[in-house]
């Protein structure tokens, strides 16, 4: 970080683009305004200003039950914010976005399902989640495309029950990408995957994202299988958001201050631990339970979707702030 601290009026006009000169940045993806989000008498984000930009790849991170999915829920106008604004491509929002793609966390469910890969992956086009799907042919050659498109379309005749996670996870993604989103909404893909698998997850996402020049959030309980893939980190914790590179962001004294407790950021071998004491947080967190207010749906999608291309070059980089 150098320089003066930006105010968080300064941030909000450079996230949204409004500059008075003739240069002008890409229309963000996802702006947030002020928002504060509650559950119940529990603040889980207290007036956040941020922007997302066009082709971003976001790890989204925290201490457990910081908010992550329910941050993503917010911005599928499934939590309300108490106060500000949430805009997608500028637009409020709204249940049912066709311009968002969205793999919520509970995916249990999955892995004794008979269902073949084609089916399942049209169920979202038209909202069914467990009845077989009335695909027409242009939903079947949607369908078609995303399987090539995630390299699933060896997969389109098999039940999930004979596939495995990372093989599954393929499918998922595949639904999201009905439509053409123009952001993606991944809560927790790595959970119960191997490294293995987290790591051709992780790939895959990178560059199907790259491919279509979506933006894409990516909430995860660990850093460290993001690292190659990130553009930029959103670390969440005690109603705070800090949205930055991740030497911006990963530092001990912004960690120290989203967990409420002395944080300790060790490099070893380009990989990076975050400790409290001698215990490293993130291990610790993912034995744990969720977000508090997580979905508890089947797999899904907002009706998302869009085709979005950009870059990563609005002056929102090199700033790390408190959203």
């Amino acid at each position: 970080m150098t320089g003066a601290r930006p105010s968080p009026t300064d941030i909000a006009s450079q996230q949204t683009g409004q500059h008075n000169g003739t240069h002008r940045a890409p229309a963000p993806v996802l702006t947030l305004a002020g928002v504060t989000l509650t559950l119940g008498d529990r603040t889980i984000l207290h007036d956040a200003n941020f922007a997302v930009n066009q082709g971003e790849f976001i790890g989204v991170l925290g201490p457990n039950g910081a908010g992550k999915t329910t941050l993503m829920r917010a911005i599928l106008g499934l939590v309300p914010a108490s106060h500000g604004a949430i805009r997608v491509l500028g637009e409020p929002v709204a249940r049912g976005n066709a311009k968002i793609g969205y793999m919520p966390q509970t995916r249990t469910a999955l892995a004794s399902r008979r269902v073949r890969g084609r089916d399942f992956v049209a169920m979202a086009a038209d909202g069914h989640r467990w009845g077989l799907p009335r695909a027409d042919a242009a939903t079947r050659a949607d369908v078609a495309r995303v399987l090539d498109l995630v390299g699933a379309t060896a997969l389109a005749d098999r039940p999930l029950s004979e596939l495995s996670g990372g093989e599954r996870q393929r499918l998922l993604l595949a639904q999201c990408l009905l439509g053409d989103p123009k952001l993606l909404l991944l809560d927790e893909p790595l959970i119960s995957l191997d490294p293995n698998h987290q790591r051709g997850v992780v790939e895959l996402v990178r560059r199907v994202q790259r491919e279509l020049g979506i933006a894409v959030l990516f909430s995860a309980h660990e850093l460290n299988p993001l690292l190659n893939a990130l553009d930029r980190v959103l670390y969440l914790g005690n109603g705070v958001a800090a949205l930055g590179s991740v030497d911006e962001v990963i530092t001990a004294p912004v960690l120290s201050r989203l967990y409420g407790s002395p944080i300790e950021v060790m490099r070893m071998k380009g990989r990076i631990f975050v400790m409290s004491g001698d215990v490293e947080v993130e291990k610790h967190d993912h034995e744990h339970e969720h977000d508090h207010g997580h979905d508890r749906g089947g797999h899904g999608h907002a009706h998302d979707h869009g085709h979005a291309h950009g870059n990563n070059n609005d002056n929102t980089h090199g700033h790390t702030h408190d959203a």
